[in-house]
């Protein structure tokens, strides 16, 4: 039996009277590029923080790559890279100094650091200026960082948290050729974005959460089959089946402000 790249059970984190996450029960499979969507505040990037371990759950088990994250945490790090929602720079570093540091901390050899850091920093367009320092990046600069700082150590699952955030068209197509190598690679990829559309080039399969219970998970085309369209042998495309499962408006019942109707 394959063992699932993620898995939660009945897992719920409560903020005092505040359920974030309710009682989710997820499975990825190895190789997936996973959509874990929801409107904001529905508890995607608390998901996430749980099963990098920077939270624990107040019920229920995460497991990524066949550990506990409770009892075996360390050793699923060691095999994840992650772009969290804030970044978490240092700032007074420079994207070499920040890179090498990373490497170290994944332990990786100094001479697998030497030759990744450069090639790193050429592929995400960093290399220009060399002394420049993590503080004086624009957002998408230091998004790119962060990303490259995920993959240095060759991770086996990548957790992105809105990875497109800010990250120019240009920059936006080398991340999405880089993300779609590492899964023809094996890598299994979990990403949140509110950009549907980049969630529906590349991901193979979605989760949809609302008020942190899970509302919808499948793949594109079970989602699509689930939720008709009202249009004989069109397929419905992701927002439209977002908005469905979420109970958002589309774009032809949207109310309007009254001083610019």
């Amino acid at each position: 039996m394959e063992i699932s790249a993620i898995e939660t059970q009945n897992v719920t984190r409560r903020f005092g009277e505040f359920v974030a996450v309710e009682d989710l029960s997820l499975k990825v499979a190895p190789g997936q590029f996973f959509g874990f969507l929801g409107p904001n505040g529905a508890g995607k990037s608390t998901t996430i923080k749980m099963l990098t371990g920077l939270l624990s759950p107040t019920s229920g088990s995460l497991r990524v790559l066949g550990h506990d994250m409770a009892s075996d945490g360390i050793a699923a790090k060691r095999q994840m890279g992650v772009v969290p929602e804030g970044l978490a720079l240092f700032g007074r570093l420079t994207a070499a100094e920040y890179l090498r540091f990373v490497g170290r901390m994944y332990g990786l050899e100094a001479a697998v650091i030497r030759q990744r850091v450069p090639e790193l920093l050429e592929f995400m367009h960093l290399a220009n200026e060399p002394k420049k320092l993590i503080t004086d990046f624009s957002h998408g600069m230091q998004k790119k960082l962060a990303l490259a700082a995920a993959v240095i150590h060759g991770p086996k699952v990548l957790f992105l948290d809105e990875p497109f955030e800010g990250v120019d068209a240009v920059a936006a197509v080398t991340l999405k050729n880089m993300l779609q190598g590492m899964i023809a690679r094996g890598a299994t990829i979990f990403l949140t974005s509110h950009v549907l559309e980049i969630v529906e080039r590349l991901c193979s399969h979605v989760a949809i959460i609302r008020q942190g219970r899970l509302v919808a998970n499948g793949s594109l085309e079970e989602l699509r089959q689930g939720v008709a369209s009202s249009e004989t042998g069109r397929k419905r495309t992701l927002e439209e089946i977002f908005l469905d499962v979420v109970g958002g408006q589309h774009e032809d019942e949207a109310q309007e402000l009254s001083w610019l109707a």
